[in-house]
Parts: structure tokens; C-alpha cells; sequence
């Protein structure tokens, strides 16, 4: 696991994350806080802040690209858990490398 990846957080603070209700925490086998999340349909909910103009994901701590940090990173719903499944061993994908290149960053590798 690279600390590139883990302490970036750029995929934190430049998409939108939508996930099925099934994953909050009220749910049986749900583990996301309901108390991050906001409503969008009667089976889909979005993490607080990430749509937001910029967005940053509530569940973000720290600053972009120097020492972030994932407060729920055990807890995360599937589209965080899903998202450039490499980057933790230092390889990167297309969406990876746009949110990094948002806030000046390298990409994770070149591949």
C-alpha cells in the first residue's frame, strides 16, 4: 500500500458519490453513517459534500494531496471502495490520474 494513495485524497474532493441505500449503517449489513449521507431517491443516497461546488466529501479530513485522510475509510460505500481499485498499490486509472491532475498532482504511475 503506497502512502500516495492514502494520503492524497483528491478522489475525495473532486466527484460526486452515489450509493444504494443498502449500504448505510440503518440498513441490515450497511455499515456507511446515515448521518453523512443525504436522501436522493427512495434507494439512493449521496455522501454529504461531494456535491458540492468544489466537492469534498464530508468523511474527508486533512488537506488534498499532502496528509487526507478518510474518517470512515473501513466504513466507505462501494463506489469509494470500487474507485481505481490499484491506487493503494501505486497504480492509478484514468479517473484517478483526473482528480489528482485537479488539485497539481502527478499521476500515481504511468501505465
Amino acid at each position: 500500500m503506497t502512502d500516495a494513495c492514502h494520503s492524497c485524497g483528491a478522489c475525495c474532493a473532486a466527484f460526486r458519490v452515489d450509493f444504494h441505500c443498502a449500504d448505510l449503517a440503518s440498513a441490515a449489513g450497511g455499515f456507511v453513517p446515515v448521518a453523512l449521507t443525504l436522501p436522493l431517491t427512495a434507494t439512493l443516497v449521496r455522501m454529504r459534500g461531494t456535491d458540492d461546488a468544489p466537492p469534498r466529501c464530508i468523511a474527508l479530513a486533512g488537506e488534498v494531496g499532502k496528509s487526507a485522510r478518510c474518517t470512515i475509510y473501513e466504513q466507505r460505500p462501494g463506489p469509494c471502495r470500487d474507485f481505481a481499485p490499484y491506487a493503494p498499490l501505486g497504480i492509478g486509472d484514468d479517473a484517478c490520474d483526473r482528480a489528482r491532475r485537479r488539485y497539481g498532482l502527478p499521476p500515481l504511475s504511468v501505465g
